[in-house]
Formats: structure tokens, sequence, C-alpha cells
């Protein structure tokens, strides 16, 4: 009787809501999100875990047991910026890690591309050391292939194009080492690309050199990742990329006014590109603010739903480079939550959430595949420029400057 009122109300279809009684308790849906998170990898877009291990253990592994939880291991358990272990993934069922190879804003001109070769040695080092945990994957396939063997793959994704030193030949030899994103800017401008915080009206985007760049990672296979960039920059790619691309770790701009997040007009350009935005786990970027549940998340995944379509969304939490996290997404052990809250909410079928867990990058990735294939017969880009020189390059007494022969 009461079902029969309900559908005359026209509240709620008949189908929908025999689907959602159904799925019946809160544990019946964790049960149905397990079984989808061991059909589906859930694939993660950023995990900052490398520079933890650089500042905490000196990327000494050997020192720590990656397998245990670091939750009662300092000095892990004394940082609030310390969220990831092997132990917790396995929890959370996490079936493919972008670890961020980090380098820092003030390595520019300096150090970067060496503190980004040591980035990836030591996961690189980590996989080796844990092979019956997870091992490395460079391809869409490979990350199927070791999720259905029980383990997680493990993907590099490089954060700050300052990384790359103005160089085609480095990024081609960090493609070759096993990095499939490049993250164009951290908190600070290249010389041929630019990052969040400049006011729009001083924007200029992607250089003449920056757009050689994009070219060259669809040449490479290489997914560009738009996190931190400005709008203009975010706007410049999208006209000049031939396969989509990413937003590896950020959320959406309408629901939290920071430069960080993407307007919804470049979100409506993205699913036009067929690209991704994985959404970011940290508060700042859910409410602006210190506090955060896992209703913000599933706030900005909806919202992100609304204006981009359901085939546009992912995951990119950021644990271990953020400070604060939502209330029941703590760590990684905690994804099967999110997804059995996904699985409560109206309008959502099972099929829409394996999109979000992991199906709809493994699209973009298989994408940049085919635009790697159908650019195979192309040459590497050999134009070498020096960037727009400013007075930090001129200054710098740690580069040789080939216009001195």
């Amino acid at each position: 009787m009461i079902l029969l009122v309900v559908a005359a109300t026209g509240l709620i279809s008949v189908p929908l809501l025999l689907r959602d009684m159904a799925r019946g308790s809160a544990q019946h849906r964790l049960q149905i999100a397990r079984k989808i998170l061991a059909q589906v990898p859930l694939i993660d877009g950023h995990n900052d875990f490398p520079w933890n291990a650089r500042r905490f253990v000196y990327n000494k592994l050997q020192s720590v047991n990656l397998t245990s939880d670091l939750r009662h291991v300092r000095p892990w358990n004394e940082s609030v910026w310390s969220h990831t272990d092997l132990f917790r993934l396995r929890e959370g069922m996490v079936g493919g890690q972008f670890w961020s190879i980090y380098v820092p804003c003030g390595a520019q001109y300096l150090d970067a591309v060496q503190i980004a070769l040591e980035q990836i040695d030591t996961v690189r080092r980590m996989v080796q050391r844990y092979p019956s945990h997870t091992a490395l994957a460079t391809s869409a396939d490979e990350i199927l292939e070791i999720h259905k063997g029980g383990r997680m793959a493990s993907l590099l994704g490089v954060e700050g194009g300052h990384a790359i030193a103005s160089s085609l030949s480095v990024l081609r030899s960090f493609h070759d080492l096993g990095a499939r994103y490049l993250t164009l800017t951290h908190t600070c401008s290249t010389p041929w690309s630019e990052y969040s915080e400049v006011p729009s009206l001083q924007q200029r985007g992607l250089t003449e050199f920056g757009e050689s760049v994009v070219r060259e990672m669809n040449r490479l296979g290489m997914v560009v990742d738009l996190s931190h960039t400005s709008t203009q920059t975010m706007r410049d790619v999208l006209a000049v990329s031939r396969a989509p691309v990413m937003f590896s770790h950020s959320s959406a701009h309408a629901l939290c006014n920071i430069s960080r997040n993407v307007p919804d007009a470049i979100l409506k350009q993205l699913a036009l590109h067929g690209g991704i935005v994985m959404v970011s786990f940290y508060n700042r970027f859910l409410t602006c603010g210190k506090n955060a549940t896992i209703h913000d998340v599933i706030a900005h995944i909806e919202h992100i739903r609304r204006v981009a379509g359901v085939d546009h969304i992912g995951l990119g939490a950021g644990y271990d480079g953020i400070d604060l996290v939502p209330e029941g997404l703590e760590d990684p052990s905690k994804y099967p939550y999110l997804v059995a809250e996904l699985l409560g909410r109206p309008g959502w079928s099972e099929a829409d959430v394996r999109k979000v867990v992991g199906l709809n990058f493994l699209r973009v990735l298989r994408k940049v595949e085919q635009t790697r294939d159908h650019l195979s017969a192309k040459k590497p880009i050999s134009l070498e420029p020096l960037p727009d020189i400013d007075e930090d390059y001129i200054n710098n007494n740690c580069t040789y400057d080939l216009r001195e022969n």
C-alpha cells in the first residue's frame, strides 16, 4: 500500500524504489561495494606517500615495514600529513594508485630533475620490495591484469612541470621510467605554463613551448594533468591536446570557490573532450574550510555529474599531501564506505559507480594510448629552445648557459 501511494505521488519511480529497497541496509550496500571493488579496480589519481618517505625516512625503505599499519609507527603516527601504507590500501581495496612524483617549486631551476628521479626510484624500489602487494603498471591492460591477480597497480605521475626543466628529453626519459601523467604546474608557474593563483586578467596560459610539451605527451601516451593550472592554461591545453586530459586531484569550483577547483565552463569543455576530474578529498577544496565529511565529497561528485556527466568523474584523494581529511574518509581504508554511500544515493546504479571508481579513468587512459598509437609514425619533437628566460633562470648558478659558447 505504501509503495502504491508513493508511486502515485510521482515522487519516485517504482523501479528506482524497488532497486533502493533491494540494496537494503548500509551493511548490505557495503557488501555490494566490496563486490564491485573486487571486479573493477578503484584507481586513485593522486597520493603523496613518496614525499613522506623522503621526509620521514630519507627514502630508506628498509627502515619501515609498509605492510604494517603506520598509524602505530613513529614518525608516521605523529603527522597529520600521513594516511597511507600498503595495509590500509589493501583494506580499502584500492586497485590502482598513482604515486605523486612531487617536486617542490623551490627546486625549479635547481635540482628539480634529480629530485624527481629520486622519487621515481623510491616508488620502483617499493614495488620491488613488496611484490605480493603491488606491481608497476604503465598501461590500462596492465592495471587490469595486476588487479585480476589480487594486487594493487602502482602508477607514476610527475607533479609539477618544472620537474622536466623545460626539456622534452627529460619528459621522454620520465615516460621511459614509467611516468604516465605530468601535472603541468604545481604552486608555481614554469617558463611555459601558468599555475592557478595567477589573477585572471594576467593569465597567459601556455607558451609555444608549452604547446610542444602537450603535443609530445600525446605522442608518448602520457596523460596531461591540469590540477594546479590556471583557467587559461586549462583552455589552451583543451584546444591543443588530441587526447583526453585529466585533473588528478581537484574538485568543483561551484561548491568551493578557490582557484584550485574546476569551473563549470571547463567541466563542460572537459566532457566534450572526453576527460576526467578525479575528486580531491582535501577539506579546503571541498568546503573552503577546515571541516568536511564524506557527504561533501559526494556533493562534489554529484555536481560534476550534473555538469559534465557520469563518464567524467574519478577519485583523486590526495592522501599524504593534505593535512585535513573528511570525516568518514580519514585514509584509503575507507574507500568501500564511499562506494557504499554512493550506492545509497538516488539515481546511482551499480554501473554508474563502477565508472566512477575506475572504468572512467581506464577509458581515458585507453584513449590516450590510442592517440599514441595513431601518432606512432611521428618523430620525437626535437625542438629544444631555451624557455622564455626570466631573472631566476639567468641568475641561477646551477644551470649552464649555452649562450656563453
